[in-house]
């Protein structure tokens, strides 16, 4: 039996920006088995869009608002399902 796949839309602000973020967080949705992506947008807020299976999003939006990154802090944190996000089939950091 397979588990739904749920999509994700996240954006968090804070401490987030040049402290290994993006980068920390690939690594934890690769342990988890979330595919997507994250970027930093201008604003100096990061961006994820994330696909996975819902034990596992769960796992993985905990940790990111615990940030992911030993230097990083998350003071805002916003997210949406998004249908129309694709079916990644791996994470990466994007710029």
């Amino acid at each position: 039996m397979s588990q739904a796949v749920v999509k994700y839309r996240m954006n968090v602000a804070g401490v987030v920006q040049g402290v290994g973020f993006r980068y920390m967080t690939k690594i934890l949705a690769d342990e988890l088995g979330i595919n997507g992506t994250v970027k930093n947008e201008m604003d100096g807020s990061v961006t994820i869009e994330a696909v996975g299976n819902y034990q596992d999003m769960s796992l993985f939006i905990e940790r990111v608002k615990a940030s992911p990154a030993p230097y990083g802090r998350v003071d805002k944190f916003q997210i949406e399902k998004d249908t129309t996000i694709p079916d990644y089939t791996k994470f990466k950091v994007t710029y």
